[in-house]
């Protein structure tokens, strides 16, 4: 449907109607990205830190880690991972000034499968934003969504009101333990499942409303809604505008800066496709999962295993990456101190 110039100057674009129906976070580390977009909440990840402090702009903040991690002594592998985690609050830190919310800073992928290692990770990335005056309720710390990964989210929430936003979330019993640990967000990813759609099957393009990861994160939110879980459903992983329009009305959506930028220019109207109310009258039955009946529900959809695992290390390599980074710039600080 074609709109006039008069009606297109009248009308919001997409992303301001967006925000009408749903909090919008900006999937980014890049400062300016989110300075232009104003989001309410900011997402970030190995991949993303990865990539901005990579950028020139940030070198200081990469020094400020590196100096961190060699002033706490240790190992050379203790001072690198003290100055990763503290690269990753810098940045952090910095974007919390620039939005209203929270920010999500994710917990080492390599401790997917560790549940005790991810409560100790992520209490000393609550400690490390206390020491340069960032409350733990500007924070949620991203976990895996694996079991032992949900158990950990438990654990922080109710014992250490640490709020927690699980990740790599691709399977409907992911999303139903998450919900039963009383985490406070979940990250259904929506690109990576088309992915895999795309890559495994015969079908090649999908109109937004058959989108599989549409209609995963569609389930989801109807689930949650219909059964009362305060657990806030973001929305995750986009591939085109297509497919946050069609999730509109969505607790939350993080998309990154390039989408956003499609968004703001987009002026089609906007009409809500998620509601609570049409969430409280569909057919879904209530679920209870145990460890077993969790990991055997996940285990009968091939596409959660695959891209569960595809994901965990994906992550893992970007974080071996961005401690090579910081290894090199911890031999080049006494050079340039």
């Amino acid at each position: 449907m074609s709109v006039s110039p008069v009606k297109r100057q009248k009308m919001e674009s997409a992303l301001d109607q967006l925000k009408h129906h749903t909090t919008v976070v900006a999937d980014t580390g890049d400062f300016n990205a989110i300075d232009e977009y104003k989001p309410l909440d900011a997402t970030t990840n190995p991949s993303l830190i990865l990539a901005a402090a990579q950028m020139p702009a940030y070198q200081k903040l990469v020094d400020d880690a590196v100096a961190y991690g060699k002033k706490l002594g240790g190992s050379e592998e203790e001072q690198i991972k003290n100055a990763s985690d503290k690269l990753f609050v810098l940045f952090g830190a910095e974007i919390l000034k620039r939005i209203p919310g929270r920010v999500s800073t994710e917990v080492d992928a390599r401790l997917s499968f560790d549940k005790e290692g991810m409560i100790q990770r992520a209490r000393r990335l609550i400690d490390l934003y206390k020491e340069v005056g960032v409350g733990k309720d500007r924070i949620l710390i991203k976990l895996s969504s694996t079991w032992e990964g949900i158990q950990a989210g438990r654990v922080l929430e109710a014992e250490y009101g640490i709020h927690c936003n699980m990740t790599l979330l691709f399977s409907f019993a992911q999303a139903v333990a998450c919900a039963e640990a009383g985490v406070t967000l979940i990250s259904p990813f929506v690109g990576r499942i088309l992915d895999w759609y795309v890559a495994n099957g015969d079908k090649k393009t999908y109109e937004p409303s058959e989108d599989p990861g549409v209609k995963s994160v569609t389930k989801i939110y109807n689930y949650y809604k219909k059964f009362g879980y305060k657990t806030i459903v973001m929305g995750a992983s986009f591939r085109n505008t297509g497919q946050i329009k069609a999730l509109t009305g969505c607790d939350y959506l993080t998309i990154s800066p390039k989408l956003l930028a499609e968004l703001s220019k987009e002026h089609v109207k906007l009409t809500p496709t998620l509601s609570v109310k049409e969430a409280q009258a569909c057919d879904l039955e209530k679920m209870h999962l145990d460890e077993k009946a969790f990991r055997w529900h996940h285990n009968e959809d091939q596409m959660a295993v695959e891209k569960l695992s595809d994901g965990i290390r994906r992550f893992a390599a970007d974080a071996v990456k961005l401690e090579r980074m910081l290894k090199v710039e911890m031999m080049l600080l006494p050079r340039t101190a």
